[in-house]
Protein backbone atom coordinates (compact mmCIF):
# COMPACT_ATOMS: atom_id res chain seq x y z
CA UNK A 1 0.00 0.00 0.00
CA UNK A 2 3.05 2.17 0.67
CA UNK A 3 4.46 1.77 -2.73
CA UNK A 4 1.31 2.55 -4.36
CA UNK A 5 0.86 6.00 -2.23
CA UNK A 6 4.46 6.98 -3.38
CA UNK A 7 4.02 6.12 -6.89
CA UNK A 8 0.78 8.44 -6.80
CA UNK A 9 2.38 10.89 -5.41
CA UNK A 10 5.34 11.01 -7.38
CA UNK A 11 3.84 9.89 -10.54
CA UNK A 12 4.57 13.39 -12.26
CA UNK A 13 8.32 13.07 -11.31
CA UNK A 14 8.75 9.26 -12.41
CA UNK A 15 7.05 9.72 -15.97
CA UNK A 16 9.60 13.15 -16.25
CA UNK A 17 12.41 10.40 -15.35
CA UNK A 18 11.11 7.65 -17.42
CA UNK A 19 10.53 10.18 -20.37
CA UNK A 20 14.45 11.36 -19.94
CA UNK A 21 15.96 7.69 -19.75
CA UNK A 22 14.30 7.06 -22.94
CA UNK A 23 15.19 9.84 -24.78
CA UNK A 24 18.72 9.22 -22.96
CA UNK A 25 18.98 12.95 -21.78
CA UNK A 26 18.88 11.47 -18.19
CA UNK A 27 22.17 9.96 -18.41
CA UNK A 28 23.91 12.66 -20.79
CA UNK A 29 23.00 15.13 -18.10
CA UNK A 30 24.20 13.33 -14.99
CA UNK A 31 27.60 11.87 -16.87
CA UNK A 32 28.79 14.65 -18.88
CA UNK A 33 30.67 17.67 -17.03
CA UNK A 34 32.41 18.96 -19.47
CA UNK A 35 31.33 20.94 -22.82
CA UNK A 36 33.26 21.64 -25.76
CA UNK A 37 35.15 25.25 -26.78
CA UNK A 38 32.10 25.87 -29.55
CA UNK A 39 29.50 25.32 -26.58
CA UNK A 40 31.44 27.65 -24.49
CA UNK A 41 31.39 30.36 -27.09
CA UNK A 42 27.65 29.91 -27.52
CA UNK A 43 27.18 30.09 -24.00
CA UNK A 44 28.91 33.56 -23.46
CA UNK A 45 27.14 34.78 -26.36
CA UNK A 46 24.16 34.45 -25.33
CA UNK A 47 24.84 35.31 -21.63
CA UNK A 48 26.83 38.33 -22.48
CA UNK A 49 23.83 39.61 -24.96
CA UNK A 50 21.47 38.36 -21.68
CA UNK A 51 23.59 40.73 -19.52
CA UNK A 52 23.90 43.85 -22.22
CA UNK A 53 19.90 43.50 -22.71
CA UNK A 54 19.46 43.35 -18.89
CA UNK A 55 21.34 46.50 -18.18
CA UNK A 56 19.49 48.85 -20.59
CA UNK A 57 16.06 47.21 -20.18
CA UNK A 58 15.36 45.93 -23.39
CA UNK A 59 12.85 42.81 -23.28
CA UNK A 60 13.80 39.74 -24.81
CA UNK A 61 12.09 36.00 -24.96
CA UNK A 62 14.64 33.59 -26.10
CA UNK A 63 13.38 29.82 -25.86
CA UNK A 64 16.16 27.12 -26.66
CA UNK A 65 14.07 23.80 -28.53
CA UNK A 66 15.15 20.75 -26.93
CA UNK A 67 13.56 16.56 -27.19
CA UNK A 68 10.30 18.29 -28.56
CA UNK A 69 9.80 20.16 -31.82
CA UNK A 70 8.99 23.80 -31.90
CA UNK A 71 8.41 23.56 -35.81
CA UNK A 72 4.55 25.12 -35.48
CA UNK A 73 5.51 27.96 -33.29
CA UNK A 74 8.80 28.44 -35.39
CA UNK A 75 6.19 29.06 -38.88
CA UNK A 76 4.43 32.03 -36.79
CA UNK A 77 7.57 34.00 -36.70
CA UNK A 78 10.25 35.22 -39.47
CA UNK A 79 12.69 32.68 -40.43
CA UNK A 80 16.39 33.54 -39.84
CA UNK A 81 18.48 29.95 -39.85
CA UNK A 82 21.27 32.33 -38.81
CA UNK A 83 24.26 31.50 -36.75
CA UNK A 84 24.46 32.70 -32.83
CA UNK A 85 26.28 35.78 -31.93
CA UNK A 86 25.69 38.08 -29.12
CA UNK A 87 25.43 41.05 -31.37
CA UNK A 88 22.15 39.47 -33.94
CA UNK A 89 20.51 38.01 -30.07
CA UNK A 90 20.82 41.95 -29.43
CA UNK A 91 19.89 43.48 -32.28
CA UNK A 92 16.68 41.38 -32.87
CA UNK A 93 15.17 42.62 -29.55
CA UNK A 94 16.12 46.86 -30.07
CA UNK A 95 12.31 48.28 -29.09
CA UNK A 96 11.07 49.63 -32.17
CA UNK A 97 12.43 47.32 -34.97
CA UNK A 98 10.47 44.40 -36.74
CA UNK A 99 11.87 41.29 -34.95
CA UNK A 100 11.54 42.95 -31.35
CA UNK A 101 8.36 41.33 -30.56
CA UNK A 102 7.85 37.74 -30.17
CA UNK A 103 9.93 35.01 -29.18
CA UNK A 104 12.79 34.35 -31.18
CA UNK A 105 13.35 30.37 -31.31
CA UNK A 106 16.92 28.60 -30.94
CA UNK A 107 17.32 25.43 -32.77
CA UNK A 108 20.64 23.43 -32.06
CA UNK A 109 23.04 26.06 -32.86
CA UNK A 110 20.74 28.15 -34.95
CA UNK A 111 18.56 30.73 -34.63
CA UNK A 112 15.59 29.33 -36.51
CA UNK A 113 13.17 31.93 -36.17
CA UNK A 114 12.13 35.62 -34.77
CA UNK A 115 8.74 37.29 -34.01
CA UNK A 116 7.32 34.03 -32.75
CA UNK A 117 4.41 33.49 -31.28
CA UNK A 118 3.84 31.40 -28.35
CA UNK A 119 1.16 29.82 -26.61
CA UNK A 120 0.19 32.13 -23.37
CA UNK A 121 -0.01 30.64 -19.68
CA UNK A 122 -3.03 30.76 -17.94
CA UNK A 123 -1.90 29.26 -14.58
CA UNK A 124 -2.88 31.23 -11.42
CA UNK A 125 0.37 30.76 -9.77
CA UNK A 126 1.95 33.42 -12.38
CA UNK A 127 2.30 36.75 -10.40
CA UNK A 128 -0.49 39.64 -11.91
CA UNK A 129 2.57 41.81 -12.00
CA UNK A 130 4.22 40.06 -14.84
CA UNK A 131 3.50 40.32 -18.60
CA UNK A 132 3.15 38.83 -21.72
CA UNK A 133 6.87 37.40 -22.23
CA UNK A 134 6.70 35.56 -18.82
CA UNK A 135 3.08 33.94 -19.62
CA UNK A 136 4.04 33.29 -22.87
CA UNK A 137 8.14 31.52 -21.78
CA UNK A 138 5.67 29.62 -19.21
CA UNK A 139 3.11 28.49 -21.79
CA UNK A 140 6.01 27.11 -24.02
CA UNK A 141 7.28 25.24 -21.01
CA UNK A 142 4.15 23.77 -20.27
CA UNK A 143 3.38 22.43 -23.50
CA UNK A 144 7.24 21.57 -24.03
CA UNK A 145 10.66 20.80 -22.72
CA UNK A 146 12.00 23.86 -23.87
CA UNK A 147 14.26 25.48 -22.09
CA UNK A 148 13.46 29.99 -21.76
CA UNK A 149 14.92 32.96 -20.93
CA UNK A 150 13.43 36.35 -20.18
CA UNK A 151 14.64 39.97 -20.01
CA UNK A 152 11.87 42.24 -18.55
CA UNK A 153 11.92 45.39 -19.82
CA UNK A 154 10.45 46.96 -17.13
CA UNK A 155 13.02 45.67 -14.24
CA UNK A 156 15.77 44.68 -16.25
CA UNK A 157 15.77 41.12 -14.29
CA UNK A 158 16.37 37.46 -16.23
CA UNK A 159 14.44 34.84 -15.48
CA UNK A 160 14.07 31.11 -17.11
CA UNK A 161 11.40 29.26 -17.63
CA UNK A 162 11.64 24.82 -18.02
CA UNK A 163 9.46 21.91 -16.84
CA UNK A 164 6.21 24.65 -16.86
CA UNK A 165 7.74 26.73 -13.73
CA UNK A 166 9.30 30.46 -13.55
CA UNK A 167 12.12 30.78 -11.87
CA UNK A 168 12.91 34.72 -11.34
CA UNK A 169 15.36 37.26 -10.87
CA UNK A 170 18.18 34.99 -10.95
CA UNK A 171 21.85 35.47 -11.27
CA UNK A 172 24.20 36.05 -14.25
CA UNK A 173 26.68 32.72 -13.27
CA UNK A 174 22.80 31.01 -12.27
CA UNK A 175 22.00 31.35 -15.79
CA UNK A 176 24.70 30.80 -17.26
CA UNK A 177 24.75 27.09 -15.30
CA UNK A 178 20.58 26.78 -16.18
CA UNK A 179 21.43 27.19 -20.24
CA UNK A 180 24.72 25.02 -20.30
CA UNK A 181 22.53 22.08 -18.55
CA UNK A 182 19.67 23.13 -20.41
CA UNK A 183 21.23 23.28 -23.76
CA UNK A 184 23.71 21.06 -23.98
CA UNK A 185 23.28 18.49 -21.03
CA UNK A 186 26.29 19.71 -19.51
CA UNK A 187 27.27 21.70 -16.34
CA UNK A 188 28.75 24.44 -17.08
CA UNK A 189 32.53 24.74 -15.52
CA UNK A 190 34.47 28.15 -15.08
CA UNK A 191 36.06 29.38 -11.84
CA UNK A 192 34.01 29.59 -8.66
CA UNK A 193 31.05 27.33 -10.49
CA UNK A 194 30.22 23.84 -9.91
Amino acid sequence: MGVLALIVIFQPEIRRALEQLGRGSFLKRYTSNTYSKDEEKLIQSVSKAVQYMAKRRIGALIVFEKETGLQDYIETGIAMDSNISQELLINVFIPNTPLHDGAMIIQGTKIAAAASYLPLSDSPKISKSLGTRHRAAVGISEVSDAFTVIVSEETGDISVTFDGKLRRDISNEIFEELLAEHWFGTRFQKKGVK
